[in-house]
């Protein structure tokens, strides 16, 4: 598997189709983060990104290798998020995260937190309510064509288009009523891909990722996106930059976007390259922990000249060449000293190809 520094340096993605980028500030960003994980704050948009777009988004599911990869970034890096516009919940539930340690899940562009099981949310703007009562009549009087569709996201209302025969004819005739709406609410009117969300402005997820790099105190920032919603986000990546915080801004590629990609430090083919290049992060970074554990570890592995050292850790210096081994204290047996030794422990589950 590629090593994400050598990505950065040949720009190429571990095992999947080479990327755009990185440009030379995203560079720095993947450089700082390596260099320093635990103070690294790494967040991912869902759909798109860490899930493949499907026509309902119940259907939505994580893609295969996401948890794992996941699971395995949580043991070094200092903040692991996701940063969505659906409710924290149906993200952790659809995502299968429950699990994953220390993960923090924020929903509804910042309306909500999922965080160690708990889930907190702010109380939802009367003129979402009205939106949500408005919008039927509003979609008749527009001729909204069979397979338009109202998602009620409790903080936000969407209508979605992407069922409809023609979803971008469909998205252009809706456009102009719901932006009325929207105006007449107090509401902004965001688009995305065959969806125009309703919601209340000033949250986005650029004010949730620089809170919560605030909130950190995090020294670097990587950040994947897929949609119109996460450029926010991708400017917040580089308001952090301009602050002295490096970051790289990562486009999970999609033909229904081409401006993310524009706005992108490194773009990557979709969820499958998302995954790919964080699995190579979590790689790298589980690889020097080990590299650093045993160096730290009373002298367990084995240097030119080290026979002292070795001695010290109880066991031959001559011994055989393999994996660190760690040694529990001697017994006796009989007339001599029995010395019993396992395995190091493994740097973390196999990550699927």
């Amino acid at each position: 598997m590629t090593r994400p520094g050598q990505a950065a340096a040949e720009g190429a993605t571990p095992e999947g189709p080479t990327p755009e980028g990185p440009t030379p500030e995203g560079r720095a960003g993947l450089d700082a983060l390596l260099a320093d994980p635990r103070h690294a704050l790494v967040a991912a948009d869902f759909d798109g990104t860490l899930a493949p777009i499907v026509a309902r988004p119940h259907d939505a599911r994580a893609h295969p290798d996401a948890v794992p990869v996941l699971t395995a970034l949580a043991r070094t890096v200092g903040t692991l998020a996701v940063i969505t516009g659906r409710p924290a919940a149906d993200a952790v539930a659809l995502g299968g995260f429950g699990a994953i340690p220390g993960l923090i899940v924020i929903g509804h562009y910042g309306w909500q937190r999922w965080q160690d099981g708990e889930l907190t949310a702010a109380e939802t703007p009367p003129a979402v309510a009205a939106a949500r009562g408005a919008l039927p009549g509003v979609l008749r009087e527009a001729g909204a064509p069979d397979g338009t569709w109202v998602e009620d996201k409790a903080h936000a209302v969407a209508v979605h288009t992407r069922g409809t025969a023609d979803p971008e004819a469909a998205l252009g005739l809706l456009r102009e009523p719901l932006g009325e709406l929207a105006a007449g609410l107090g509401l902004a009117a965001e688009p995305g891909r065959f969806v125009i969300e309703l919601r209340p402005p000033g949250r986005d997820k650029g004010t949730a990722l620089t809170g919560l790099a605030g909130e950190r105190a995090a020294r670097s920032v990587l950040f994947c996106g897929d949609d119109l919603g996460d450029l926010p986000a991708f400017a917040a990546v580089r308001s952090l930059r301009a602050g002295g915080v490096p970051g790289c801004a990562v486009a999970s590629a999609s033909a229904e976007s081409p401006q993310v990609a524009a706005a992108a430090d490194l773009v990557v083919p979709g969820p499958d390259g998302v995954v790919a290049m964080l699995a190579a992060i979590a790689g790298q970074l589980e690889h020097s922990s080990l590299r650093h554990w045993a160096r730290k570890g009373a002298g367990l592995v084995k240097a030119p000249g080290g026979q002292d050292r070795a001695r010290r850790a109880g066991r031959p210096a001559s011994g055989p060449a393999g994996p660190p081994r760690r040694w529990r204290p001697a017994r006796r047996c009989g007339g001599g000293v029995r010395h019993r030794a396992w395995p190091a422990p493994r740097a973390g589950p196999r990550l699927s190809r």
